[in-house]
Formats: C-alpha cells, structure tokens, sequence
C-alpha cells in the first residue's frame, strides 16, 4: 500500500480481526479512525445491484460528485473494468482476502487522477447480508469531479492459509464422499 489513509485503515482493521479472517462490522469503532472517515465506505455484497454503497464518506462523494448512497460501486468503472472490479469484490467477500488496487481517473478539467483503492471484508454471520469496507484515497487533492474509474493494477493480501473456503467450495467440479452442508436451524 502506498497511501497513508490506506495504511492506517489496514492496521487498524487487521488489529481488529486479531488473528481471525476478518473482523465483525460491530467491532469497528469509527471515532477509531476519525480522521478516515471522509474517505472509507461499506458496500454491500450484491452482483445483481452491482454492489451498492451503503454508506459513504463525504470526501469519496465529493471527488466522485454526489451522494453515493445505494448506488452501484461496480458502475463507477469503466466498462472493461466493472467484470474485474466485481471479479476481485467477490473474492473479498467470499474468500475474505484484503485486496488493493491502483486507480485512475479524468477529472472534469481534463487532468489525469491517481488513487488507490482499499477493500477489506466483515466476518460474515449467519442471516446478516454480507457486506465490505474500503477506503478510497487520492494521491493529489486538486482535481475537479472524476469521471469513471480505470482499474490500472490490483494485489490481494494474504493472510495465513486456511482449509477450504467458500469460493474454493464453489469452483468444484466433482464432490464426492460424505459432503455435509450447514442448514438453518
């Protein structure tokens, strides 16, 4: 991570989880990052409605020039880049991993904006939507309104290796033996 926002999100969020895969929403304490808060946003974990915010700082609604509140995240991407920027929300909610990328955008007077993008996942509970964090940061504060976002490179971060993961689950072709699948109750 290059951003300071971002890095001092990241410590915070990976002191939270204290050695789980992801923390609870609960736990994180917002006067915690008061400093942050302009700049980080949850989204929901929803393809069908792109992914929409569920709330969003002022400075991410500002730079990207309006309230962004249940607007789809995905649709913020240029058109090549909305599969990908779905593709790596899916694998932070679903496989639980941190993931930082790198972004571009024109702003309204024509000037070229970098940012970095920080998506970080809640540990999910049962009969709660799944949802995410992230934080959004520019690495120049000059620019006008941005237009749609251009996805330039993205990394996940590791965390340590565990046995099988929802999405693993998903990708197999053929179960066999004794499979056991968790029912309400």
């Amino acid at each position: 991570m290059k951003h300071p926002s971002n890095r001092a999100f990241f410590a915070y969020w990976d002191g939270k989880r204290a050695g789980a895969r992801a923390p609870d929403r609960s736990e994180i304490e917002p006067g915690a990052v008061r400093e942050l808060l302009g700049d980080i946003f949850v989204l929901s974990y929803d393809a069908n409605s792109g992914h929409p915010f569920r709330v969003a700082g002022t400075r991410v609604c500002a730079l990207l020039g309006c309230d962004l509140k249940d607007k789809s995240f995905s649709a913020l991407f240029e058109g090549s880049g909305r599969r990908e920027i779905e593709e790596i929300i899916a694998v932070v909610a679903e496989e639980m991993l941190a993931a930082v990328a790198g972004i571009t955008a024109t702003a309204d007077d024509g000037s070229r904006a970098h940012l970095e993008l920080l998506l970080l996942p809640f540990n999910a509970r049962a009969h709660t939507p799944i949802s995410l964090t992230g934080l959004l940061a520019p690495f120049d504060s000059e620019h006008a309104r941005l237009g749609s976002l251009t996805l330039t490179s993205w990394r996940y971060l590791d965390h340590p290796p565990q046995a099988l993961v929802p999405r693993a689950l998903r990708k197999l072709k053929i179960a066999r033996g004794f499979m056991v699948y968790e029912g309400l109750a």
